[in-house]
């Protein structure tokens, strides 16, 4: 419907004193594979990939891999992973945190909140594929039992609670942990469970500091945002902990990283190979030096760089150990 402006009232024969034309808003248009794929944000899936290949290596360290049951495992999380990010998006929308000029819009493509896909849209999308998800889990657990499904339903569960009324987990501060919990324990357990068919305590152990890694990023991220996220009432941990508290933490979380896989090193529970992630601490001191002053804006790609780097070596360690075992 065409809005009035107030010279439409001014009319002379044959003409019309029109006023000031009014802004045009964004076509809406259909969610494409380009932008669908995009707005899924694929570069963070090395972080699903390193925790499911976490889970299998253990697996396969006890003689169980089967390679189409890791293949679907690994892609079934993928679009979990999918539906996770997509859904984030639609509910900051609902929320009024992701709009035009959020910073989350300066570096990744945001439909929802330019307004060119329909919400509606987003959310069949997210929802379609948390039943792909839900699909492959229920294959997986009639191969590998129940306890597969029951995984998959307590991740679909924090995936949703993690943005979703009347939660919102990220505004109450417990994003990292929701996301630790997800990525450090849940899928490297229930890739592990594929393969073994059995419960264990070894994913939950091998899988933590890929966790940590995983809530390092969206930590990162926090601190970035954390001037934008306190003016639109986003109380993230970044947020309720403070800058300087909170690039503290930042801190002391990667030592936790590194001072974990020693712990294992030394306790045997993976072998001297793992201390190769300590070729990554180069990396990692001057990462941890950016947090001590005004944080960048590529803070957190930085950071998934780190942990893509570190979660190879781990996993690495883990197949040089069969191979080349440490005498």
């Amino acid at each position: 419907m065409r809005h009035r402006s107030p010279g439409d009232a001014l009319r002379v024969p044959h003409c019309r004193l029109a006023g000031p034309a009014p802004a045009a808003s964004p076509p809406v248009r259909r969610l494409g594979f380009r932008t669908a794929l995009l707005s899924a944000r694929p570069w963070s899936f090395t972080m699903t990939f390193s925790s499911v290949t976490m889970g299998a290596l253990l697996a396969a360290l006890e003689g169980e891999f089967d390679l189409p049951l890791y293949l679907l495992t690994l892609g079934g999380m993928v679009v979990f992973h999918a539906a996770t990010n997509i859904l984030n998006d639609y509910y900051d929308v609902r929320h009024g945190v992701d709009k035009p000029g959020a910073p989350t819009t300066k570096y990744r493509l945001h439909p929802g909140a330019a307004g060119d896909v329909r919400p509606s849209t987003i959310l069949d999308f997210a929802l379609g594929l948390y039943a792909v998800t839900l699909l492959a889990a229920a294959y997986l657990a009639s191969v590998a039992g129940p306890a597969i499904l029951f995984i998959t339903a307590a991740g679909v569960v924090g995936s949703v609670l993690y943005t979703a009324d009347p939660v919102v987990l990220k505004a109450r501060g417990a994003g990292e942990a929701t996301v630790f919990v997800m990525w450090g324990l849940l899928i490297p357990m229930g890739a592990y469970m594929v393969q073994t068919r059995a419960f264990s305590f070894v994913p939950l152990v091998g899988g933590a500091p890929i966790g940590v890694f995983v809530a390092l990023v969206l930590l990162a991220n926090n601190i970035r945002d954390i001037d934008y996220d306190g003016s639109v009432s986003t109380r993230t941990l970044a947020v309720r902990l403070g800058a300087k508290a909170a690039s503290r933490a930042y801190g002391w979380l990667l030592g936790i990283a590194y001072a974990y896989v020693l712990a294992e090193v030394f306790s045997g529970f993976v072998s001297a190979w793992s201390l190769l992630v300590l070729v990554t601490l180069p990396g990692a001191v001057p990462l941890w030096r950016m947090f001590s002053g005004p944080v960048p804006d590529n803070a957190d790609p930085k950071t998934a760089a780190l942990a893509l780097q570190f979660s190879v070596l781990y996993m690495a360690s883990l197949v040089l150990s069969v191979f080349l075992p440490v005498v």
